[in-house]
């Protein structure tokens, strides 16, 4: 069945066409993911689909057997009612038919007279009908796995990232025919993500959506539309398959910029690769990915040599000692110790709600601890990029808006030493004509991108960034990968995005119960895997502090005798360097040294730290190796 059917679409808009005479449908059961960059008009297009907005020529046939759900980025609400009422109110009759039922069942039978009786045998039935006895059940359990625990909330009080949510479950409870859906991901945390992946892969219903989020496009999508140059392009399958043809489509054409082709094969290996964790790959796609590699053409390009963030970052970089904080009497975090490093990159996971947020503001010394102490280098200099980010004056001009802060970036030595606004604003896919337009032309994802780049532009040596990829297209995000490669300095994400997370940190730092923050190695797929293996996540330190009880247990006929004598060792060397760690913090806390040799031992502590942090990478690594 034909769910709609778009023909000679036409829609421009500020003078620019977005797109011009496209034509796609759907069929029932399709799951089309749209991509193209930011302002090439995805979400205009989907909006034209739901009837929300008309096209400057062409139409839209859309099945009149068809029920449709539309989830706009930033939902507004008329209502002024409760969340679970609203929510329920995605099947009218039903929700309507449930209130009237409860109601009759709240007074005593005796005092109901016939025609109410009469109404209550009615409503039961036709409940029944509608199998809708567990429908307010399903409602609760949906905002509970979208993270909105307050259903009894007015939905006016409520933050925009939980208005998103509660419309998404309102959309999802519907179970309409089709679901049209604008970054679905954003606002939620990794775990709800996921569910929401699971979800819509078991579901029926029909999926048009719009994501910046990898994983999850690659994941639910069964085709791939994209908006490119005022054109539209199919491709069947899902992102994998898309970068597939893609890249062979680049290969095929005689004009094709080799740095784009080489581009477009290292996503796709990075993507095969990174997405190991999330299902296992057959052994003809790896050696397609091998034959891949083997087809790049090495091309010598000028080297530049750049270190972004490195430029006095010192020995002291940010200390935090036993920090905690609550707010309205809820324990976000407590106890945390951590000592930054030069090239730390690290990302922080986590329900929403939890203090992720208000973490990166008492780490950057924006909020006093409750307790404990941070302490900030003096040749520190902080880049923060929040989820609201500034806003711009219309104005002004992307070129204007990064020279308020700064005519260029001081990144190394010699010749090539400069990033100017101009090179910046290239690197982020601003074309030089759109470099001189006003902000107010700028789409949504197009001025969030402007203010990324003007925390850049500062050339910090620390950066935090608070949900970064939020209304990015996939080709800026490969673009801040690609900066953040470059980055020597601190960096310490919040992020829901799994894929962003596996390309750019090496740490994770998970918010756990009653305030706990607990470390994990590796990036987000490693993460992952652990707790696919273990059904649950095993942390370093419970991990540790399992040593002498396993050493007895574990069979080590796998390990060499100069790998067993190097495990034993390992085992012994941990505990007496936390020992070790945890005196000179202690020393450091009661204040009893002076500043030359608390300068001096905060060194130590990074040394012995490094050490921990190598010797357990080296136990895991050993521990597999028995466990397998």
């Amino acid at each position: 069945m034909t769910v709609f059917a778009c023909n000679n679409l036409t829609k421009s808009y500020n003078d620019k066409i977005l797109f011009e005479k496209i034509a796609f449908g759907m069929e029932e059961g399709d799951r089309v993911g749209i991509i193209g960059k930011n302002g090439a008009g995805k979400t205009t297009l989907m909006k034209i689909i739901a009837g929300l907005e008309t096209a400057d020529e062409g139409d839209v046939v859309l099945n009149s057997n068809v029920r449709m759900e539309y989830l706009d980025q930033m939902p507004t609400f008329d209502a002024d009612e409760i969340v679970i009422d609203y929510v329920m109110k995605s099947n009218q009759e039903l929700f309507e038919l449930i209130e009237e039922h409860n109601s009759l069942c709240a007074h005593p039978e005796s005092d109901l007279n016939q025609h109410k009786r009469d109404r209550l045998h009615f409503t039961a039935n036709k409940i029944d009908l509608l199998d809708g006895w567990n429908f307010e059940n399903s409602a609760k359990a949906i905002l509970n796995k979208l993270g909105i625990n307050n259903i009894n909330d007015n939905v006016n009080t409520l933050s925009g990232g939980q208005k998103k949510r509660v419309s998404l479950a309102k959309a999802l409870l519907s179970k309409p025919d089709l679901l049209i859906l604008d970054e679905p991901t954003n606002h939620l945390d990794a775990d709800s993500v996921q569910w929401l992946q699971d979800y819509l892969q078991n579901s029926s219903t029909s999926l048009l959506f719009v994501t910046h989020d990898r994983y999850f496009l690659d994941a639910v999508s069964t085709r791939i539309v994209e908006i490119d140059r005022m054109k539209i392009f199919n491709y069947p399958g899902n992102y994998e398959k898309y970068l597939e043809y893609k890249e062979a489509f680049e290969r095929s054409q005689q004009s094709t910029v080799q740095h784009n082709l080489s581009q477009l094969r290292s996503e796709l290996a990075w993507l095969m690769k990174g997405a190991k964790a999330r299902r296992t790959k057959q052994k003809s796609r790896i050696d397609w990915i091998d034959e891949l590699k083997k087809m790049s053409v090495k091309t010598k390009e000028k080297k530049i040599e750049i270190e972004l963030g490195k430029v006095f970052l010192g020995n002291r970089v940010i200390e935090a000692h036993y920090i905690s904080k609550q707010l309205s009497n809820k324990q976000l975090f407590k106890d945390f110790t951590y000592i930054a490093k030069p090239k730390d990159r690290i990302g922080i996971i986590g329900p929403n709600g939890c203090g992720k947020s208000t973490f990166l503001r008492v780490l950057m010394g924006d909020l006093k601890p409750d307790d404990g102490r941070v302490d900030i280098g003096g040749t520190i200099k902080i880049g923060y990029f929040q989820q609201d980010f500034e806003q711009l004056s219309d104005s002004a001009t992307p070129l204007s808006a990064l020279r308020e802060i700064a005519e260029y970036i001081d990144v190394g030595v010699g010749r090539d030493r400069y990033i100017t606004t101009r090179e910046l604003l290239d690197r982020f896919l601003f074309p030089r004509y759109q470099q001189n337009n006003f902000v107010s032309t700028l789409s949504g994802g197009e001025r969030r991108r402007l203010a990324l780049l003007r925390v850049f532009m500062a050339n910090p040596n620390v950066l935090f960034l608070d949900e970064p990829t939020n209304d990015f297209d996939i080709q800026t995000l490969n673009a801040l990968e690609n900066y953040l490669d470059d980055f020597y300095g601190v960096l310490i994400i919040v992020s829901h995005d799994r894929a962003f997370l596996d390309r750019t940190v090496n740490f994770i730092w998970s918010f756990e119960n009653n305030g706990s923050i607990k470390e994990y190695p590796g990036n987000y797929s490693y993460y992952l895997e652990q707790k696919e293996k273990q059904g649950k996540t095993p942390t370093i330190n419970e991990e540790k502090s399992k040593y002498k009880k396993e050493k007895s247990e574990k069979p080590k006929v796998k390990l060499s005798f100069k790998e067993q004598r190097e495990y034993d060792e390992i085992t012994e060397l941990i505990p007496k360097y936390e020992e070790e760690y945890k005196q000179i913090e202690l020393k450091i806390m009661k204040g009893e040294v002076d500043y030359k040799e608390i300068k001096k031992l905060s060194h130590n502590l990074s040394e012995i730290k490094e050490k921990i942090d190598n010797l357990t990478l080296r136990w895991l690594e050993l521990e597999e190796s028995i466990s397998n």
